[in-house]
This record gives C-alpha cells, sequence and structure tokens, in this order.
C-alpha cells in the first residue's frame, strides 16, 4: 500500500492493514451517529471531522514503513529499531545465553516507525514468547517481565546475537516473524510491535559500543556495535 501527499510517499506496513480499517469504519460511523443525532451542520461538526482526520492520521504514520538503506557488514551491528537509546550497560543474560553481556535498549515512543529488524544476519538458534505485564518500557524489570519475544541470531563469526522486543504501557501486540532455524539477512524484518515499545540487544562483552545514552537511532541504519574476533 502506498500512501501520497504530493511528492511525499509513504509505504505502509502490513501490520497496519487491520488498524487502519477497524479506525475507518470507527470513525465512519462516529460520524454517521452524529449526522443522526444532530443533522443540522455546525462548527461543531467541522471541527470533529477535523480531530477524525488528525486522528487517522495519527494511526496512519505509526504504520509507516519508510526504505532503508542498509549496510551489510559482518562485523557490525545495527540498530534494531528506530528510537532513543535508553541504556548501556553489562549485565547477565539469564534466559538463553546464560553469560555476561554488553546490553543496549532502545526505546521507540508512538511516533517512531515500529518495524524491528535483525541486527546481524545468520541463523535463529532459539526463539520464545512470553506472556507478561505492560509495565512502561523504560522500566528496570520490563526486559523480564513485560510481554516480550526473545530470538538469539548465530552469527557466523562472533557467536550468538540475542535480540528482545517487549511490549511497553500502550504496546498490546508484539509481531515476531523469527523462526528457529531461520536463516536471515542483516536488517531484514523481525516483527513489528504495536504503539511503543523497546528493544534489548544482547552483545558480547568484547563489542565495540558505537551509540551513547540519550542519542537517537535509525533501524536498519544506524551503527549500534563493532564486533571484535573472537580468539
Amino acid at each position: 500500500m502506498q500512501f501520497g501527499i504530493n511528492s511525499f510517499n509513504m509505504k505502509i506496513h502490513r501490520e497496519g492493514y487491520t488498524s487502519l480499517f477497524i479506525t475507518l469504519l470507527f470513525i465512519a460511523g462516529l460520524s454517521v451517529l452524529i449526522n443522526i443525532l444532530w443533522p443540522e451542520q455546525s462548527t461543531l461538526h467541522y471541527v470533529v471531522y477535523l480531530v477524525f482526520v488528525i486522528f487517522f492520521f495519527g494511526i496512519l504514520q505509526f504504520f509507516r514503513s519508510p526504505k532503508r538503506n542498509i549496510p551489510h557488514n559482518n562485523a557490525h551491528v545495527i540498530c534494531p529499531a528506530d528510537g532513543k537509546v535508553v541504556v548501556i550497560e553489562k549485565t547477565t543474560e539469564n534466559e538463553s545465553l546464560h553469560d555476561e553481556r554488553m546490553q543496549v535498549s532502545i526505546f521507540m515512543s508512538p511516533v517512531n516507525v515500529h518495524v524491528n529488524r535483525y541486527p546481524v544476519g545468520g541463523i535463529v538458534s532459539y526463539f520464545k514468547y512470553h506472556p507478561g505485564k505492560y509495565l512502561v518500557a523504560w522500566h528496570p524489570k520490563s526486559s523480564v517481565e513485560n510481554e516480550r519475544t526473545t530470538v538469539v541470531v548465530e552469527h557466523p563469526d562472533h557467536g550468538p546475537i540475542l535480540v528482545r522486543q517487549i511490549a511497553g504501557a500502550l504496546a498490546r501486540r508484539i509481531v515476531c516473524y523469527s523462526k528457529e532455524g531461520d536463516v536471515v539477512e542483516q536488517g531484514s524484518e523481525l516483527g513489528f510491535i504495536k504503539f511503543g515499545s523497546r528493544v534489548d540487544v544482547f552483545l558480547p562483552v568484547g563489542a565495540e559500543i558505537n551509540v551513547k545514552l540519550g542519542q537517537k537511532v535509525s533501524g536498519g541504519e544506524t551503527l549500534l556495535a563493532t564486533l571484535r574476533k573472537q580468539l
């Protein structure tokens, strides 16, 4: 689906089709009801119509999926999502890797593009979906208590890299396309999270982190980290 305003073209992600259709039905239903109850058109009617248009375009922009120029480099880890870097710290990953890792977390607000991408290429060696709470995405316990998916990609040169999609206070649906055994390409689509969320990446401790706290990043384009060859 393409959306155009003059020379501006925006691709709409397939995860948005149902939501946009339901939004249109909701707006159409309310508009009909308003005109049945108050048939005489007034300034208030036009204000309400304007609010409906703004609301629809707000939902529309959330599902945008812009084309990205994705660099491919086996030594690079690219950002899996648009947003802001909210965590850079050494931690222990206890679900799958069970070792020390450098964790880098990206918070996506509702105005960010919400397509999630594989930060590296390789084979998916682990996938698990966890139901859970809906704490705000920047909450320290959101990565272990919120609804989330965990994906481990076995990098051919640098071992396992873990990516975790985390639902936030507004997010009510995580979509993940990963299956164990999949061969995935760096920058290809991992999934989509609807309405505010967070993505964690767990890297080898020796990785060089190329982003800073508070930095705004672009999924599939910004260099997140550089991997060092294992001895």
